[in-house]
C-alpha cells in the first residue's frame, strides 16, 4: 500500500509518502500565494526522497487550511482528524493531542483507534499560535530561532496580561523600556501563549500521554512553558512534528484505499 498525505498549511506545505505503514519520503516548501504549486513541489520532493513516482500512489489525502484548493488529491481529511491519526501513528498510547501551527492551535481527545472524542480550536486570535511568537520576536529584535533558547535562560516569571497581539507588542515594548532582561521577556511571552494553549487542552481533558504536533513543537521555550503549565515532565513530540497532520492524512488515505 503506497499513499501520500499533504498538509497545505498557512505558512508551509508538507507532504509524506507512506508505504505499508512506514514513512519513506518527506518534503516541505513555503506555501506562498499559490497553494497548488506548493502542493506539487512538496509532493515531488517527497516522491523523490521515497524513490517512487506519482503514478505508483494508490491514494492521496490532503488536509490543512488550503485543502479545498487542492485539485490533485483523492480525498480531503478534516484537520482535527488528521492531527489525531498522526499523533496515534507516532504515539499509540496518546489520548490527548495538540497541534499548534502558525495561525491556529487545536487540541483533541482521542480513542484507541485515533477517532476524535472531543476537540477545541483557537482560530480567532494569533495569541494562541506561532504567529504570536513571531510578532514578539520582532518586537524584541531577536531571531525567531533564538526565542525559545532565550526563554530557557530565564528563572523569573513575569505575567503578560494582553491577549491581543497588538497590545502584547506594546506590553513587550514597555518591558524593554523598563530595562527588563530579554530572556525574562521571552519567557513571559512563551508562558502567555502556553497558558492559552493549555486552557484549550483542558477543555478536552488531559491524559497521561500528551502528544504535540506542529512546527512550534520545535520551540524549546514553548515546550518548556507547556510542560510547566500542564505540570508534566514529558510531552510526546515526534522527530519532525510539523509533518504530523500530513502523516494523519496519509494514514486515512490508506484506510480508505
Amino acid at each position: 500500500m503506497l499513499t501520500a498525505g499533504i498538509d497545505c498549511g498557512a505558512r508551509t506545505t508538507k507532504s509524506i509518502i507512506l508505504k505499508d505503514g512506514k514513512i519513506i519520503g518527506m518534503g516541505a516548501v513555503p506555501t506562498g500565494s499559490d497553494q497548488e504549486t506548493a502542493v506539487k513541489a512538496s509532493l515531488e520532493t517527497a516522491l523523490e526522497a521515497a524513490g517512487v513516482t506519482r503514478d505508483e500512489l494508490q491514494k492521496i489525502g490532503v488536509t490543512g487550511s488550503g485543502k479545498k484548493t487542492v485539485k490533485s488529491a483523492d480525498m480531503e481529511v478534516n484537520d482535527i482528524q488528521a492531527m489525531a491519526k498522526g499523533a496515534i501513528y507516532f504515539y499509540p498510547d496518546a489520548r490527548t493531542v495538540m497541534d499548534v501551527g502558525a495561525e491556529e492551535g487545536r487540541a483533541a481527545r482521542v480513542d484507541d483507534e485515533g477517532n476524535v472524542v472531543d476537540f477545541a480550536i483557537n482560530e480567532r486570535c494569533a495569541a494562541g499560535a506561532g504567529t504570536y511568537i513571531e510578532a514578539m520576536a520582532r518586537a524584541l529584535n531577536v531571531g525567531l530561532e533564538e526565542m525559545g533558547e532565550l526563554a530557557l535562560k530565564s528563572g523569573k516569571r513575569i505575567p503578560m496580561n494582553a491577549q491581543c497581539v497588538i497590545f502584547a507588542e506594546s506590553e513587550v515594548v514597555g518591558l524593554i523600556h523598563a530595562k527588563t532582561d530579554k530572556s525574562d521577556i521571552s519567557r513571559a511571552i512563551h508562558d502567555a501563549i502556553g497558558g492559552r494553549i493549555v486552557s484549550m487542552i483542558r477543555k478536552v481533558g488531559v491524559n497521561e500521554d500528551v502528544a504535540m504536533l506542529g512546527g512550534t513543537a520545535r520551540n524549546p521555550g514553548l515546550v518548556d512553558a507547556l510542560k510547566r503549565e500542564l505540570r508534566m515532565e514529558h510531552l510526546c513530540i515526534p522527530g519532525a512534528p510539523e509533518f504530523g497532520a500530513a502523516v494523519g492524512a496519509a494514514v486515512m488515505a490508506a484506510e480508505e484505499a
